[in-house]
């Protein structure tokens, strides 16, 4: 499969300035793919794009990855309604790091080239850089811009100077790429192609060099309708400490069926023939979830490694019913389930309803009882009515509690 027809079968076309993707399936091209360091750590919005610039290393083409040292200092306004708090450079710094070291681990066994773009804004003077590079960027354009016109309007917020002339400096960025490394292509996600055009007119008006911008639609939540990548909790990080394996694991795994192939071919390395036969055991027996399974231990994977994968999916056996508590159950697996849900010490004969409302299963014990009599609580996956916790209740001195299916309205009670 070229370059090309995997970009289309996976779902990676949205808009390009190429007028013929065959292109692609050429002579290599050296392209860059950024992200900003607004916050700690990327979103699995972040990862669809990764997979994305993953699928054309693969094909032989060169990457630049930035992280925006620079731009992070501004903060993109496309999409916001009001101007960004602005965040430290302490903080930018800390973020760039841990952006670089995501880079690392996704990108793990592949060639590419991490730049910065403080690097070249850090020294460079506002003159120079209004007489530069600013004397070619016409004002109908930014004020064209769809953002900027909502935020200028009579009901807007307004926009400041550091937001209008943010795309300036990304537009640089693509300018300085393109004379320092080689770069003759930006990919990025669809929210991003007003400010990736705006670098390639700013080449073309300054040097008259030809370059060209791919992007990737938005994944969108097909049950939903939403943004991809937020939860009940918020968005989904790739970072351990901010979105837990077992948390990660748990969203794949929950995929809706109407979903699970489209994510299967954006998020895995699964080729078509994997992908295909992944569905057709799906299809043959659709409560296996055999589909979110299989995309749900890749993607984990890829992101948290085999060990952290293992225990997210034995954890989530365990709070789904499909593994049991015993005396043998590995202590690691104890302390992550801590980890994810409620924890309590507790003693034989504790009044059951009391119990969900110190685990937050229930907010008091009128609402309690209710859940006890209408048969919604269970104790070690069986329903119970009970008023009160047995000693036969607790295995290897421990219970799951839970109320209805969600394995997520779950907690541990210990002796």
């Amino acid at each position: 499969m070229t370059l090309s027809e995997e970009l289309q079968w996976r779902g990676f076309v949205n808009q390009t300035t190429y007028k013929d993707l065959k292109v692609l399936d050429g002579q290599p091209i050296n392209f860059y793919w950024g992200v900003d360091p607004s916050a700690d750590s990327m979103q699995i919005g972040n990862l669809a794009a990764a997979m994305m610039v993953k699928a054309f290393i693969k094909h032989g083409h060169r990457p630049v990855l930035l992280v925006g040292g620079a731009t992070g200092l501004i903060g993109d306004p496309d999409g916001k309604t009001e101007e960004r708090q602005l965040i430290s450079a302490e903080e930018i710094e800390r973020n760039k790091q841990a952006i670089v070291e995501q880079y690392k681990s996704i990108f793990r066994g592949l060639d590419f080239d991490i730049v910065d773009n403080y690097d070249w804004f850090k020294d460079m003077r506002f003159l120079e850089f209004l007489r530069d590079t600013g004397k070619h960027v016409p004002m109908r354009q930014m004020l064209g811009r769809e953002f900027v016109e909502s935020r200028l309007s009579e009901n807007g917020a307004g926009i400041s100077y550091a937001e209008f002339s943010y795309v300036l400096i990304q537009a640089y960025d693509f300018l300085w790429l393109n004379q320092n490394k080689g770069v003759t292509l930006q990919v990025a996600g669809a929210d991003q192609w007003g400010n990736s055009i705006a670098g390639v007119d700013l080449i073309r008006r300054k040097t008259g060099n030809q370059t060209h911008v791919y992007s990737a639609p938005l994944v969108v939540d097909d049950s939903t309708g939403r943004k991809f990548g937020k939860s009940e909790g918020g968005a989904v990080w790739l970072d351990s400490k901010k979105t837990s394996p077992t948390k990660f694991f748990q969203f794949w795994i929950t995929a809706p069926d109407l979903s699970v192939e489209k994510y299967l071919k954006i998020f895995t390395e699964y080729n078509k023939d994997q992908v295909d036969d992944i569905m057709q055991q799906q299809t043959a027996n659709p409560g296996s979830r055999y589909a979110q399974h299989m995309l749900a231990t890749a993607v984990t994977e890829l992101i948290h490694g085999q060990v952290a994968t293992e225990t997210a999916q034995a954890v989530t056996e365990i709070l789904t019913g499909q593994k049991q508590l015993s005396v043998d159950t590995e202590e690691s697996l104890i302390t992550s389930l801590r980890q994810e849900i409620p924890s309590i010490k507790s003693v034989p004969n504790a009044e059951l309803a009391s119990v969900l409302v110190e685990t937050n299963l229930a907010s008091s014990k009128t609402e309690a009882r209710k859940l006890i009599n209408g048969n919604a609580i269970s104790i070690n996956n069986q329903k119970t009515q009970a008023e009160t916790l047995s000693h036969s209740d607790f295995v290897g001195g421990r219970l799951l509690i839970r109320r209805g299916k969600a394995f997520k309205d779950s907690a541990l009670v210990e002796l």
